[in-house]
């Protein structure tokens, strides 16, 4: 009997551009990457819509792509979620071991849960994601509490909301597709679970994933994310302010960026120039390496202390071992891991895909389109550790999609 397969898109529709991929999936829990479709994305700033038709122009031209390379049409998407407007909060509760044994039930379990995730939001939020952290039972830590024995069952969820109306502006562009969103995904739990081992996820690390809008993170304690968010910056903040300090159009301030930014000062000597172009054409000209190198560097410690102190107390070096990996189109500035390595002082890398990945596909900025196609697979069979699909964001997705 031949094995059902069906296709599934990860897509990402981010402020550089927007990656689709398109993985098979059979019965037997194999993912093969079957399609791949890209395209400069437009109408999207920081994370967010801003112009339908634009946004939607370029992801269907992205979709259409991956489909003709797969040679079919897709079943269902898997989306990516980022922007300012994702927010995160924690929030736990305590309930008493209900037998006369002390053993700790399905129902103990659950009612803990549900009373955890209760919190209600203000209007116009929705949940993205309920990431829930160990049980505690009797104040030790367990993954699985049920059949063990204790009084005092507590659970604690880090839940993510955000906009009703910007989560389904996005969706609105796939349903413009004739689409449907089957789930949506922190892009930070996405390129996380890719450039991270599951050890690594245990012991305590932290993943920063630099885009061109937005940088998301995502920090991980005894194998689940503790702390996730987003920070309104990325590698487009690097550009501007090359732009603006050296008096350059954007097309040649990002040429300068790639050519010659670090996020480390390396040059020493102040009368070492560099060529724009470098073809000595009309309106070629030499810039200071030492002058773009300081403008880079400086904005890249500033975006990395901006990620820590909205970690505030979460983020404990003693208990992220592991260090920070660095991953998304942002992490190609050299010194970026040198640089993290100094403002979160434990050690920084660049994170790699899983050795499966084909080298086309290998470059950090696929790692959250990738992490998309892994929540898919894993969905197939049970939910992702730690994660728990919420009522709360189809719920608010009914009101959003609802025809007027």
């Amino acid at each position: 009997m031949i094995s059902k397969t069906r296709l599934i898109g990860a897509v990402e529709i981010g402020t550089s551009k927007v990656t689709v991929l398109v993985g098979e999936l059979t019965r037997g829990r194999t993912l093969n990457i079957v399609g791949f479709g890209s395209c400069q994305s437009r109408g999207v700033i920081k994370g967010s819509v801003v112009d339908y038709k634009e946004a939607s122009a370029c992801t269907h031209a992205a979709l259409r792509s991956a489909e003709e390379g797969a040679g079919a049409p897709v079943d269902a998407v898997y989306l990516a979620q980022t922007g300012g407007h994702l927010e995160g909060f924690y929030n736990e509760t305590a309930v008493n071991v209900n037998a006369a044994d002390n053993c700790v039930s399905a129902v103990d379990i659950d009612t803990a849960c549900r009373l955890a995730m209760a919190k209600e939001l203000p209007e116009g939020r929705a949940v993205v994601h309920h990431i829930r952290r160990p049980f505690r039972l009797d104040g030790r830590l367990v993954p699985d509490p049920e059949h063990l024995v204790g009084r005092r069952l507590e659970a604690g969820y880090w839940t993510v909301h955000g906009s009703e109306a910007k989560i389904g502006d996005h969706i609105h562009v796939i349903t413009g597709f004739n689409l449907r969103v089957d789930e949506l995904i922190l892009s930070s739990l996405a390129s996380g679970t890719m450039v991270t081992a599951p050890e690594e996820r245990q012991n305590g690390v932290l993943v920063l994933d630099i885009g061109c809008g937005t940088t998301d993170f995502v920090l991980y304690h005894d194998g689940v994310a503790y702390h996730t968010g987003v920070v309104p910056v990325g590698g487009d903040h690097f550009t501007n302010d090359l732009s603006l300090g050296l008096r350059l159009t954007r097309g040649q301030a990002e040429t300068l960026k790639l050519r010659y930014g670090s996020a480390t000062a390396r040059a020493k000597d102040k009368h070492e120039k560099v060529w724009l172009n470098g073809d000595f054409s009309i309106g070629d000209r030499q810039f200071p390496r030492q002058s773009i190198e300081q403008i880079t560097s400086s904005r890249a410690r500033e975006l990395l202390e901006v990620v820590r102190k909205k970690l505030g107390p979460a983020f404990v070096p003693e208990q992220t071992p592991v260090g920070v990996i660095l991953t998304g189109g942002g992490a190609k500035l050299p010194g970026i891991d040198e640089a993290a390595s100094k403002v979160f002082g434990v050690p920084g890398r660049l994170g790699g895909p899983p050795s499966w990945v084909s080298d086309e596909l290998r470059d950090p900025g696929f790692s959250t389109a990738l992490g998309l196609l892994y929540f898919g697979l894993s969905a197939q069979a049970e939910r992702a550790p730690g994660t728990r699909r919420s009522g709360g964001i189809f719920q608010s997705l009914k009101r959003i999609l609802a025809p007027s």
